[in-house]
Order: C-alpha cells, then sequence, then structure tokens
C-alpha cells in the first residue's frame, strides 16, 4: 500500500487549468456571479467623487456611497447565506438533553489578546459574527491551511450547536504579490487562475464535510471599498504616500503591537516585557521604514503598504485612483475591509493560523481602529497551530509540502484526515505521519462498524427485551452526554470530548459482545452519535476530487480488502435488490455479510466493505 504521505507532485497551473477548460469546469461559490470578460467598472467614492478604474479582473467593483465621514458607515451589511448554507447551519443545533443543564455562559475560549481562556459572551445576545482569513487563491491550499479552515469549522458547528446565529464571513484573496508571480509564470489570466483554484478550495471543502461561510468575498470585488478605507486612513492621520504607494504609519497608531506585545520602545525589535504590558506603556517608535512585503517578521515590524505602486512585473493587475494612483491593494487591508463591511466595526470572533498572528492580524487591527475609531476590532483572536510533517515543520524548502489532494484518494482518507483534525487539540502542533493516518481510518472504521451493529439492533425485527446489564451502559451514555458539552465549551477540548464518546463506544461494543443490547438502549446510543456528529462531523459521505476536478472513480471496498467470489457475488446482489427496492433482500444480505465479519457502508461513489471492529 502506498504511503499517505509520499509526495505526488500536481502538474502546472497551465495544463490544470487548460484541463478545467476541457471539461468546462466553474467555482462552486454559490455567492459569485460572473461577468462577461473586458468588463470595465467604476466605483465612485462617498463624496470625493474620485473613481476607481478597474484593469484586472472582470468582477464588479462595489459601490461606495455612504451617508456620513469615515469607515464605520460602511459597516455591517450582511447579506443572506444560500439556502443550502442555511439548512445546514440549522442541522447542527444540539438536541442533547444536557445542553439545558449546562448554560451558554460556561464556554470559554483562549483569546490571543489576553493569553487567557476568557468567558465567552458575544456583542449581541444569541449572535455571533465570526471572520476568518481564507486561502490564496492561486495554488491548491495544503494541509496546514485545512487544519485552520477545520478549525473554523468545529468552531462555528460548536456555536450553532449552543444555539447561537453564527455569520461567518470568509475571504477569498485573489490579488496579492504570489498570485501576480504565478499569472506572470503561467501566462493564464488573473481570473481565470483564481476562479480555477476557487473551485479547487471549494471542493476541497466539500471533501472534509466543511459547512461553507455564509459569504465568500474576494478582494477584486471591494477595490471601491479598499480605497474608501485608505482615504478615510489619509485624512484622519494614519496614512500617507510615497514614491506612488500609500502606507500605514505605525508610529501615529500608539497601540500598534498589542496583538504579539510587541516592545515598541526598541523600534519593534523585541516582544513587550511583561512590567510594561502591565503598566500599560506603549512608546513610539523610533524608525519610520516602510515595507511593501505582504509578510515579514516581528524584528523586521515598519510601515506596511496599504497600496502599491505599479510595476511593470504586475503585468495586466492594476487600477486606476484619482488619489492613489496606479495599483493595487496591499494583502492586510483587504481583510479590514471586508470584514468592517460586512460585519461591523466590532468582531465577536477574528480566527486563522497562528502565523497570521503577525504581521497579518496585527497590521488588521490598526487598520480597523484607526479607520473606524472604534476598538476593539474583535473581542476574541482564536489561532490554530501548525501541522507538521513526519515530525518536521512542512515547507517547499524540505520537499514535504503537501496539498489535501497529495493525500487523500478516498473517501475514508478524507474522513480520517477531518477526524484526526477534528479530535486534536486545535492550538497544539499536529504532526501528521502515515501512521498515526493509519490510526485514523482504524478509528473510523471503528466507530462505522458500531454504528452498523447498533443500526441492526434498533432495526430488528426480534431483539432482547431484557434490560439485564445494560444499566451500565445507560449510566454511562448519561454521563458522556455531559461531559461533551463540558469539554467542548472549554476552549473546544475534543481531544477529551473523543475520550468521553469512546468511554460509550468501549461500554457499548462490551454490550454488543454479551448480548445485552437492547433496541432501546441502542436507538439512544445512536441518538447521541449522531447528536455528537453535529459537531464532530465525521459521519459522512463524498466524491472525491482529483487535481483538474474530476471526480475520482472509486473502488467499492478499501484496497486492503480481499474481495472473494463469494463477497463480490453478495455485493452485486445486494446492489441488484436495492435496485429493485427489495429492502427485505437487501437486508438479509447484509447480515450475511455481517456474519462473514463486515459491514458495508453506501457512498455517493458506491459500497464500501468495512471489516468488523477493524482498528
Amino acid at each position: 500500500m502506498r504511503s499517505m504521505l509520499a509526495f505526488h507532485s500536481h502538474g502546472t497551473a497551465v495544463s490544470s487549468i487548460q484541463a478545467l477548460r476541457r471539461r468546462g469546469g466553474d467555482a462552486k461559490d454559490p455567492q459569485r456571479r460572473d461577468v462577461p470578460a473586458g468588463t470595465r467598472t467604476r466605483a465612485m467614492c462617498c463624496d470625493r467623487q474620485h473613481a476607481t478604474r478597474m484593469h484586472a479582473s472582470p468582477v464588479p467593483v462595489s459601490v461606495a456611497r455612504r451617508a456620513r465621514a469615515g469607515a464605520a458607515a460602511l459597516s455591517g451589511r450582511m447579506p443572506e447565506a444560500s439556502p443550502e448554507v442555511r439548512e445546514r447551519k440549522l442541522q447542527c443545533r444540539g438536541q442533547n438533553p444536557a445542553l439545558q443543564e449546562i448554560g451558554v455562559e460556561n464556554i470559554a475560549f483562549y483569546n490571543t489578546m489576553s493569553e487567557a481562556k476568557t468567558p465567552f459572551k458575544s456583542v449581541t445576545p444569541g449572535v455571533v459574527n465570526m471572520y476568518t482569513c481564507g486561502p490564496t487563491i492561486y495554488d491548491f491550499a495544503h494541509v496546514g491551511n485545512f487544519r485552520a479552515f477545520l478549525m473554523y469549522d468545529i468552531l462555528k458547528r460548536w456555536l450553532l450547536y449552543r444555539g447561537f446565529e453564527v455569520n461567518h464571513v470568509m475571504n477569498l484573496t485573489d490579488v496579492e504579490d504570489k498570485i501576480i508571480a504565478k499569472v506572470a509564470q503561467s501566462n493564464v489570466p488573473l481570473q481565470e487562475l483564481t476562479e480555477f483554484y476557487a473551485t479547487a478550495f471549494f471542493q476541497d471543502g466539500q471533501m472534509l464535510n466543511i459547512i461553507p461561510a455564509d459569504l465568500y468575498p474576494r478582494a477584486t470585488e471591494h477595490i471601491g471599498d479598499i480605497a474608501e478605507m485608505i482615504h478615510t486612513l489619509k485624512e484622519r492621520g494614519f496614512a500617507y504616500s510615497k514614491d506612488g504607494s500609500t502606507y500605514f504609519s505605525v508610529d501615529q497608531f500608539p497601540t500598534y503591537g498589542k496583538l504579539v506585545k510587541l516592545d515598541r520602545r526598541q523600534g519593534g525589535s523585541r516582544p513587550l516585557s511583561s512590567d510594561a504590558q502591565q503598566e500599560g506603556e506603549t512608546e513610539t517608535p523610533t524608525h519610520s521604514q516602510t515595507s511593501d512585503s505582504d509578510e515579514y517578521d516581528k524584528e523586521n515590524a515598519a510601515d506596511f503598504a496599504l497600496w502599491k505602486a505599479y510595476k511593470s512585473e504586475d503585468g495586466q493587475v492594476f487600477w486606476e485612483d484619482a488619489e492613489l494612483g496606479k495599483g493595487r491593494p496591499g494583502w492586510h487591508i483587504e481583510c479590514s475591509c471586508m470584514a468592517v463591511k460586512y460585519l461591523g466595526e466590532t468582531l465577536d470572533i477574528h480566527a486563522g493560523g497562528i502565523d497570521l498572528v503577525f504581521p497579518h492580524h496585527e497590521n488588521e487591527i490598526a487598520q480597523s481602529e484607526a479607520a473606524c475609531g472604534a476598538s476593539p476590532f474583535a473581542n476574541f483572536w482564536l489561532h490554530n497551530g501548525f501541522v507538521n510533517i513526519g515530525g518536521e515543520k512542512m515547507s517547499k524548502s524540505l520537499k514535504n509540502f503537501r496539498t489535501l489532494r497529495q493525500i487523500v484518494s478516498s473517501e475514508l482518507d478524507a474522513r480520517a484526515f477531518r477526524y484526526l483534525v477534528v479530535a486534536s487539540q486545535y492550538r497544539s502542533t499536529l504532526n501528521l505521519t502515515d501512521q498515526v493516518i493509519k490510526a485514523a481510518k482504524g478509528t473510523i472504521r471503528r466507530l462505522d462498524a458500531l454504528r452498523a451493529r447498533l443500526e441492526a439492533i434498533r432495526d430488528a425485527s426480534q431483539s432482547n427485551t431484557s434490560s439485564e446489564g445494560s444499566d451500565s451502559v445507560h449510566e454511562v451514555l448519561a454521563k458522556v452526554r455531559r461531559d461533551f458539552v463540558r469539554h467542548m465549551d472549554d476552549d473546544l477540548n475534543s481531544p477529551r470530548a473523543m475520550a468521553s464518546i469512546f468511554e460509550l463506544v468501549n461500554a457499548t461494543e462490551k454490550s454488543i459482545k454479551a448480548s445485552q443490547m437492547t433496541q432501546p438502549l441502542a436507538a439512544a446510543t445512536l441518538e447521541f452519535l449522531d447528536d455528537a456528529n453535529r459537531v464532530l462531523g465525521i459521519f459522512y459521505s463524498t466524491a472525491i476530487y482529483g487535481e483538474c476536478g474530476e471526480i475520482r472513480a472509486a473502488d467499492p471496498v478499501e484496497a486492503d480488502i480481499e474481495i472473494t467470489p463469494a463477497l463480490a457475488a453478495l455485493l452485486k446482489q445486494r446492489a441488484d435488490a436495492r435496485t429493485q427496492k427489495d429492502w427485505s433482500r437487501a437486508d438479509e444480505i447484509r447480515d450475511q455479510l455481517a456474519a462473514a465479519g463486515f459491514s458495508v457502508k453506501d457512498t455517493a461513489a458506491g459500497p464500501e466493505l468495512v471489516r468488523l471492529g477493524d482498528k
């Protein structure tokens, strides 16, 4: 069997996109509206009557017409999510009886800003406005990216489970240094390149059972809004122009560095001491260097670009603004603009990977609070840890860089990766190895087998009616219901939540083996597993996508199960019975397969055999 983490290089962007052209593929973003190629749009920004002309991407630029000055007037206009997303969010509402006992005031998250676990309270009771950093759509997202996206998913699912209404916005960065370099390298137009990788991103999310955000705004659709926020920053003295670019002046924002605790008395060169933090010292830095790079470390903190002057290597990717000149927005301003536009001046939660804390999130805070004149920009900052490959940090230089499609070739692969991420403590480093993936697959098989056994007992025409020996399982079930809620309330402590679930799994398996499981108890246990799955999302079926967006043909069974002629015949007979809607015959064959040591799972790609109790 192949190594799950073995390196399989993708084809070039050109060949992949050409393949997508032949297939006629398109993006899966339900909010997306296409505009004929070659469209040019103008954005009239506020009362200054300056225009921003777009040359790069044939998508509409938002028109910002405001009744009062300041970026705050732009805020809080959240469009409605698609019916599909609304339905999936409703399905996350918890039915656990323990929810009536344990109030939402027990929910606490580790806040990067305070460096402490803090009780969660939203600005508007019962409503959570959450902004999360999405992908830069110039390549396939890697497994580290998807750890963040899965963290957003379980966070959102838990808040929905607890009864909150969640407004979730995730940006798609579709203009940025790496994208422009890829456009030049591949000779593929900006929009075509980003549409291809946006499609891949949504397909990957589908493979991992991620509930989509309510909105996926793109930078190129908000050039007018971005320009308006930059103008506001200049008017308020927080930004200045130099050599055709516009920069944010960190000197003018006294609390710059508060997220990462920069000691600005030393020009941003070292973390602020604990004594200085307690005293609230925010000395002005001595340097006034500028940085056009989107990514840099704390030791090189400097005034950062809000609008980048056009360079020849930008090619056709530029916009023209009457005051800002010919160029394009910086990376950091994009998120500030879109977060404020759709969710308001103060977010309940802003989440992202730990690598985004500085400079990206630090810069977002400075821009947003300076433009809106409101603080804080976000009440809670949640950050997930890194993913290591075989004990080493994942990087292209070490040649251990892995995209999701390089490690997922079957539904079980996808479910195992999701399980690994959602069952780990989100702030810790996740070490991805062949061994842990194999173990995760074994866990999924074990849970599937248990569900199949419970379903057979629940649905049987005759079953054990004696309650002898079942009391202990009832007790464990009642305890696990409460423990699951308490552990997830505690900063999404999914490792302990899963440990409590496996208390129930062990007790249930023992009860089944002793023929003590009753129909009502089987039904109650399944009900809890289904309820927990509203949060965990590990029981599902999905198509598996290849590098060019094609649906991969899946084997009807796992590769390490030998299909004998007898098993093959039973599978065919069961498929025929299901086609003819002969459900009693299909159930009879299922029982024969169970007697042979297998459960059968019906997936979007066809039936899949799983060994009962396989670990």
